[in-house]
């Protein structure tokens, strides 16, 4: 069984509220096989839609080692509700003996292998978001949504 970005199947709960981030062969993945879709920034508390958020002088592995912080585009620390959605996260996955979570591209929670740099320039850099460190981190495999 496999966690999923709920984004990329159309959900409604990306930081923009609607479905820009829908991914066709996510969707059709979906209809071959059951996914469990989950938004780590709703689950930590934090609204949709809602400012652009991004991992400052750092990756989630940083963040959940307390040497990086999260700041949405007002300049406001979201860390903790991004730690807390990570964990979430991973209560479910354990729950439901989770085998791989497949995360959206560049995103500070689900981001796997490339994340923005903090900038909000849409610049990347190598690296997870908060979620998929704490998942992987836990045993659990990270499949990027282009290697769907």
């Amino acid at each position: 069984m496999r966690l999923i970005s709920a984004c990329l199947l159309g959900i409604r709960c990306s930081h923009r509220g609607d479905d820009k981030y829908r991914n066709g062969r996510a969707v059709k993945l979906s209809g071959i096989e059951p996914l469990i879709p989950v938004c780590p920034e709703q689950l930590g508390g934090l609204p949709t839609p809602r400012p652009p958020q991004e991992i400052q002088d750092g990756e989630g592995e940083d963040v959940l080692n307390g040497t990086c912080r999260v700041l949405n585009k007002n300049g406001e620390d979201v860390t903790g509700e991004f730690i807390r959605g990570a964990e979430e996260t991973l209560k479910v996955a354990k729950q439901l003996r989770v085998e791989a979570f497949i995360g959206k591209s560049g995103s500070p929670s689900c981001g796997c292998g490339q994340i923005y740099d903090g900038s909000f320039q849409r610049r990347l850099i190598p690296g997870d978001g908060v979620t998929a460190a704490l998942l992987r981190r836990n045993g659990i495999r990270i499949i990027g949504e282009e290697d769907l």
